[in-house]
Parts: C-alpha cells; structure tokens; sequence
C-alpha cells in the first residue's frame, strides 16, 4: 500500500482548476437534468404510457407494460456504468459527463416523438423501449462521474457537504418533472393531456440539456484524478480490475443503496399509480402531494450530509436504515387510509427518509474505490443497486397489494430497508480517509 499526500484543494485561487461554485453547479445541474428525464418516463409510465405504446385490452395489463418499460432503463443503467465508468477511469470524469449528458437528452426527446401503437403498430413498444434503454445507459454513467467531480475537488473534511451536490440533482429534477404535469393537468383537459400534452415534458429536456452542456463545457479536470494521469496510476480494463479486486465493496455499496430505490420508487411511482387508480384522487391532486413531500427529500438530503461530515458515514446510514425499515409498516394505516392528509404524510415520511439514506452515498461510494477504478466501481454499485430496489420495485408492489393489500408492499419496502442496513454494517468507516492515496 501506497500513501500520498492529500491533496490540497483551494480552486477558487489556481487559474484553470474548478471553483468551489462551479463544482456544485456543474454537479448538481446534470443529475438534476438527468433525474428530470428519467423522472419524466416515470410519471408518463403511471399515466399514459400504457394505453399510448401498447395494444387495447386490459387496464392492469397495459399497466404492468408500461412498468416493465420502465424497469429495462435500470437494467442498462450498470452497462451505462461500465461503458462511462471505462472512459472516465481512462481519459477523464469531464468528456465522459458531457457524453452521458448527451445520450440522456437524445432519448429522452426522442421518446417525445415517438408515434403511439395507433400509428405504427408493434414498433411503437418495441422502439420505446430500446429509447428507454438508451436513457438508463447516459444515467448509468452520469452519477458516477458527478459524484467524483464533486468529491475528489471538495476541501478536507466536507466530502459528504460536497458529495451532496449530485444527491440534490434527483430532488430537483423530480420537482421540476412532477411540477410540469402538475401544470399540464391543470392547463390540459384529460384528452388533450393523453393525446399530446404529456409530451411536453420530453422536449423540454432539450433546452436543459443546452444548459448542462454549457456548464459542463466550462470544468476543467479533478486534480485527484489528474494527479492519477500523471502517476500513470491508470488501468487498461476498469471494469476487469474492479470486479477482480474489488468484488467487496461493489457487492456492500450496491446493496447498500436498495432502501433508497425502493423508498423513492414505490412512494412516487407505485403510489401515483394506486392512489389515482385505486383510491381516486385526480391526477393533480396526487402530482400536488408529491411535489409538496419532495421537498423533504430535499431537506433530507442535506441534513444527512452535513451529519456525515460531523459523524461518520455508517452511523447516519445505519439510523436511515433502521427509521426506513419501521417506515414500511405506516404503508396500510396511512396511504390506505383515503385521508388526504395522512397520504401526505406518508409520503413526507417516505422522501425524507429516502433524503436521508442518499445523501451520504455520493461520498460514501467514491470513497470505498481507489483513484484508477472509482468512477467504474461507484457508478456500478449504485446501479446495480437500482437494479434491485427499483426496477422491479412499482411491477412488483402492483402484484403485491393485488395479492395481499398495501401490508404486503410496506413488507416489501421493510425487507428492502433490512438489507440496506446489514450491508452497511459490512462497510468500513470512510470519513477520513484519502481519496488521493492508492489502495
């Protein structure tokens, strides 16, 4: 083992390094782009998506669809990991964000444009999903590369603070995305909405992703990473080394980062779905609620960084973990409850607790990998985590609460939890350590 000397960080007085403003605004402005794009399908997939892209027949059945639609971005995601993770490991965490940014925001338009079943028959499904596809490859390798150009340029002692900027991305982005139909349903009659109106929010992307690309344009590279360059510290095969020598902490990052998938996913997506389906609220009522409880996800967020500088990072995890878990078993009592106001407060409870187990994870999981494979490892092990908290979690709670009532998905969401905490246990305290020195 090799160690080096931390890096001293003072950006805003070197000419050519990245200002403290510029790392958060660079950081933050492409999850948050990202995250709107992603959260966009999601919401369509709750509401439109299934009667629009597949054959005429039952509700359930075109619901279930749209959901196993949704769920293939997660399974591209880890191969958006690899393919990002390899360039940015080799040439740099700036062209690979850029490039992400780019695949995120063409998919995304492009589904707006996309002709329904009506118009052009089983290519309808089948190109929406590769487009779909396509979106979980540029998200795959957009966190990663956030997460390090904020934690590997933030000063001693406020990587958590730092590595917070990217975790506000999602917060944003779902606001900015829910909001939008939120509008467009109070804009749009029912008809004008499922006709066209829910393809608004699919070309807009474009004119963000113009803004994320003129930020992103302007950074220059980390100075760990270029430190690394001139080390020649670099590997041939990232992915190679990362699962040959590092096979640990993949495994215990990835399952570590289930409880915020499904806390996210099955309070937003599956709980849309259920409460204007099952329970009868409008569309905007429901878009109303969750853009009021995101804002505690938002605060949730950071507040559980700030504490992670102060405390360490496995014991704010360990709480959200442990808070999540009995969080499941409010799920019948409160969303099943058909009060307006203890279905807000179930889903206040859910997104603050998911604020809360992810803020931590964008310095956490940069911090478990070393220098020449850690866009390759925390980009994989947060998607591979997607993969089973998230992407089956909504197609999943729908063939739960079918079976056995809204009890069965607070289980699912509590053994979700269970999991993320005994895989946090495993973990070392990373809080003080270097991201400079070789492991």
């Amino acid at each position: 083992m090799t160690t080096n000397a931390p890096l001293t960080l003072d950006q805003s007085s070197r000419p050519g390094e990245n200002s403290t403003a510029r790392i958060a605004l660079a950081s933050f402005i492409g999850t948050a782009i990202e995250y709107y794009d992603f959260y966009v399908f999601a919401t369509a997939a709750a509401l439109v998506i299934g009667p629009t892209f597949f054959p005429k027949g039952s509700e359930t059945v075109q619901l279930l669809s749209a959901f196993l639609t949704f769920g293939i971005a997660f399974f591209a995601r880890p191969i958006g990991s690899a393919l990002f993770g390899h360039f940015g490991d080799r040439i740099g965490r700036k062209s690979t964000l850029v490039a992400s940014l780019l695949v995120m925001g063409i998919s995304t338009v492009l589904i707006g444009l996309l002709p329904g079943y009506a118009s052009i028959g089983v290519a309808a499904p089948v190109l929406l999903c590769v487009l779909r596809f396509g979106q979980g490859i540029g998200l795959g390798g957009e966190w990663g590369g956030a997460a390090l150009l904020a934690t590997e340029s933030a000063p001693p002692g406020r990587r958590a603070w730092f590595g917070m900027f990217p975790q506000l991305g999602p917060s944003v982005g779902f606001l900015v995305a829910n909001g939008l139909f939120f509008g467009l349903a109070l804009v749009l009659s029912d008809a004008q909405f499922k006709s066209w109106g829910w393809r608004i929010p699919f070309l807009v992307s474009a004119l963000l992703v113009l803004v994320g690309l003129y930020v992103r344009l302007k950074l220059a590279e980390t100075p760990v990473f270029a430190k690394a360059m001139s080390e020649d510290q670099r590997v041939k095969v990232p992915l190679f080394e990362t699962l040959t020598y590092y096979w640990r902490p993949v495994l215990l990052g990835t399952l570590s980062m289930v409880v915020c998938y499904a806390l996210f996913y099955i309070s937003t997506v599956f709980s849309l779905s259920y409460g204007t389906s099952a329970m009868g609220y409008s569309r905007q009522e429901f878009l109303g609620l969750l853009c009021f409880a995101v804002l505690f996800m938002a605060l949730g967020t950071p507040l559980s960084a700030w504490a992670c500088d102060r405390w360490g990072r496995k014991p704010v995890l360990l709480l959200g973990t442990l808070l999540a878990a009995l969080s499941g078993f409010t799920m019948a009592p409160l969303l099943g409850s058909h009060s307006i106001g203890a279905v807000a407060l179930f889903l206040v409870i859910e997104l603050f607790l998911m604020g809360f187990t992810f803020g931590p994870m964008g310095a956490l999981l940069p911090e478990i990998f070393p220098t020449q494979v850690r866009y390759t490892g925390a980009s994989i092990s947060y998607n591979l985590g997607g993969i089973l908290g998230a992407s089956v979690a909504p197609y999943a709670a729908q063939l739960l609460v079918a079976q056995g009532g809204l009890a069965w998905v607070g289980g699912y969401v509590t053994a979700a939890a269970l999991l993320s905490f005994i895989a946090v246990l495993g973990l070392r305290e990373t809080r003080d350590i270097s991201l400079a020195t070789e492991r």
